[in-house]
């Protein structure tokens, strides 16, 4: 993989020439701000999923009224997953989208389609209301969701890549799951407020709308905060070639011409997704649904294993950047696949430092992944085609294989009436990533593919 030698221009990205002829030199306010804007936007999106998957027994009772809990558990993760499947037609609008006219601009449309696609959500009349058309109405504000996330994380990652020093990649990376983790509590924790305060009955009535209504805000500041950017050194350099007459990358290009890093993407992101939908959005229901598990006390165990996880999240970061991101994502996949039936067993012990080991355990071990692929997914394509190649590999895996997991893990029980699933499931993934990890380059203090390399300037934190 070159790295062809080019500095970016001074006056888009503020970044100045090296003494090292070929390299650039961050800024390092402009690299905080790039961090702090693409974290929010995560932050924002999983604020969503951590609200719907906490709430989620909650709307199967306002949009799919019916006689059977599981059914409507079952319909409720059906309207969830069904996000995910438009995601990689997002990735394929967004992606080279961002390859053409720049990742800022994109990121701050993303933004945008998220915030409304989430405030929707608060202003739909329930099924005793308008009847059918409730679900309908649902199932149209998560498809604009799941287009527009399409090209979010893509995006996000790719942008605190292109701004980070090479050597402070995996460190700088880890904030935008730090961003997941923050909007996730923020939305589970909102919920276990108003589980506490509620009734069930206000709970269903009006209760629920009052976390779906508060994107709206966030987005404008979301916004404000992404339209204050400038472009990367590194899109800022692909920018200038295309003055001179390089020719646009086709779609088609984007996929066949990187078809072994597409495929190496689809592995690490499935286990990274498995794992993390499968820690973050199923095991609440799992708790309270299948294992009948006190929902105050569930609820306040998995909040308190991703405040671990969030504190943990930029030291695994920092890590990355030391040993290299292959030992820690393998250390990861060896662990899921050890590791998942005893933290099962001890999850359905019932007890509540029982709960807590076994959580514990999923969550340090999904820091193994979140703490890494943010530096790790952008160093597997060059800058000409990283959004586009990269928002394309990572939707198909998460609508194929991540965003499904609810929905997969809580139809196999129904159907085994095997309370191990979630255990086996992780581990089949867990196999692929480790696959896939061994396959990959490592990439840590090393230029991205296509740039030029990139040094921290003074003050640098």
């Amino acid at each position: 993989m070159s790295t062809a030698s080019v500095v970016a221009p001074a006056s888009p990205v503020k970044a100045r020439k090296a003494k090292a002829p070929g390299s650039t030199v961050t800024d390092p306010a402009l690299v905080r701000r790039a961090v702090k804007a693409a974290a929010l936007g995560n932050a924002m999106e999983w604020f969503d999923f951590g609200v719907y998957s906490y709430i989620a027994v909650t709307l199967g009772k306002v949009f799919f009224p019916s006689g059977n809990p599981t059914a409507q558990l079952l319909s409720t993760f059906g309207a969830f997953a069904a996000a995910f499947l438009v995601r990689p037609l997002g990735g394929m609008v967004f992606g080279p989208l961002g390859d053409r006219v720049g990742r800022q601009k994109v990121l701050a449309l993303t933004m945008i389609m998220m915030a409304a696609g989430t405030f929707a959500i608060g202003l739909i009349p329930s099924y005793a209301t308008i009847g059918v058309g409730a679900p309908i109405l649902l199932l149209a504000a998560r498809l604009v969701q799941g287009f527009s996330t399409g090209g979010e994380y893509a995006g996000a990652s790719t942008f605190i890549a292109e701004y980070a020093p090479d050597k402070r990649r995996g460190f700088l990376g880890s904030w935008l799951e730090f961003g997941t983790l923050a909007g996730y509590i923020g939305g589970a924790g909102l919920v276990t407020i108003m589980t506490a305060l509620l009734s069930a009955d206000d709970l269903t009535s009006w209760g629920w709308r009052i976390p779906f209504l508060i994107a709206g805000p966030m987005g404008f500041i979301g916004l404000y905060l992404r339209m204050r950017l400038e472009e990367t050194p590194a899109f800022a350099a692909e920018a200038e070639k295309a003055e001179h007459n390089r020719p646009k990358t086709p779609l088609r290009e984007m996929v066949t011409g990187q078809w072994r890093a597409l495929l190496l993407c689809v592995g690490l992101v499935l286990v990274f997704n498995v794992t993390d939908y499968m820690l973050l959005s199923y095991m609440p229901s799992y708790l309270t649904g299948q294992l009948h598990y006190d929902e105050t006390h569930g609820l306040l165990v998995v909040l308190g294993v991703m405040a671990a996880m969030m504190i943990a999240q930029p030291i695994f970061g920092a890590l990355t950047d030391r040993v290299g991101r292959r030992p820690v994502i393998a250390t990861g996949c060896a662990g899921f696949l050890l590791l998942s039936v005893p933290a099962l067993l001890l999850i359905r012990e019932g007890s509540l430092l029982a709960v807590a080991l076994g959580m514990g355990a999923l969550g340090m071990l999904l820091v193994c992944f979140t703490a890494s692929m943010p530096s790790a997914l952008p160093a597997l394509f060059p800058t000409k085609v990283r959004y586009g190649s990269l928002s394309i590999g990572f939707n198909v895996s998460v609508s194929l294989f991540g965003g499904t997991t609810p929905l997969v893990v809580t139809a196999l029980i129904g159907a085994t009436g095997n309370m191990m699933m979630p255990a086996y499931y992780m581990m089949a993934a867990a196999v692929i990533g480790g696959f896939a990890v061994w396959r990959m380059a490592e990439s840590a203090g090393r230029p991205l593919p296509g740039s030029a390399p990139s040094v921290a300037g003074r003050h640098a934190e």
